[in-house]
């Protein structure tokens, strides 16, 4: 834990939060923090800055916190993705949101597996969780926003249009013949297929609503791993 992520309900003062959970026992147990420490917080959707240690217990953390610094600029890009396996979605959660994303939708397609729908982790309170350690982990705290699309062609024909102005519009596929760019100047639409990419018919779609399709080479990438390798080599 990079950072020390404070929620509204920590807040017992205008300047003073008490922590329970998890984070109290990683103060106490991984900082090793003693009464007096000073500590890396910022709280969620707002600024950062430091908090030092006024009271231990068993069971909690209290500190003074002065926010007095923004968080990291975001990365301009939306992500588009194709419902992974849940596996792999708290680790692609975690992955965009360490890494500066901050729109995500997760889409319907034909190689998506309708059991994916059903599972737990797309209640908010277990899609914030990877995000929220996403946080951490990079120093930030505006929290990305996901929703999801359980119907791609309404979504392309009614929606993409407006979320993608004003932005570069890409699509991964592995059969592509085009290079994904790299070090790109503007925003991006980033739209990434499900496991076996998109088929033949959402690949249409896409294009004709001006995505460009676009591939890293030869080797096929598990979603996870084609997520971070996209985002990096566009940025």
């Amino acid at each position: 834990m990079n950072l020390i992520l404070l929620f509204d309900e920590d807040f017992i003062d205008n300047d003073r939060v008490r922590l329970g959970g998890r984070r109290a026992r990683h103060v106490r147990a991984v900082h090793g923090a003693q009464i007096g420490d000073e500590l890396r917080v910022g709280r969620l959707n707002a600024k950062l800055g430091r908090g030092v240690v006024t009271a231990l217990t068993d069971d909690s953390v209290e500190m003074t916190v002065t926010l007095d610094r923004p968080p990291p600029a975001p990365l301009p890009v939306a992500v588009l993705l194709a419902l992974p396996r849940p596996k792999s979605l708290k680790r692609v959660l975690h992955a965009v949101a360490t890494m500066g994303v901050k729109r995500v939708v997760l889409l319907n397609t034909w190689r998506v597996e309708k059991s994916f729908w059903n599972s737990p982790l797309l209640q908010p309170d277990a899609l914030s969780e990877p995000l929220i350690l996403g946080l951490e982990q990079a120093r930030d705290t505006v929290l990305p926003e996901v929703t999801l699309r359980r119907r791609f062609k309404p979504f392309v024909e009614d929606e993409s249009a407006a979320l993608s102005a004003g932005t570069r519009k890409l699509l991964a596929h592995p059969a592509a013949t085009s290079p994904c760019p790299h070090n790109v100047d503007c925003a991006v639409t980033l739209a990434i297929g499900p496991e076996g990419g998109f088929i033949g018919y959402e690949i249409e779609l896409l294009t004709s609503y001006g995505f460009e399709p676009v591939s890293l080479g030869d080797r096929p990438l598990r979603v996870e791993q084609a997520v971070p390798a996209l985002l990096g080599r566009l940025f």
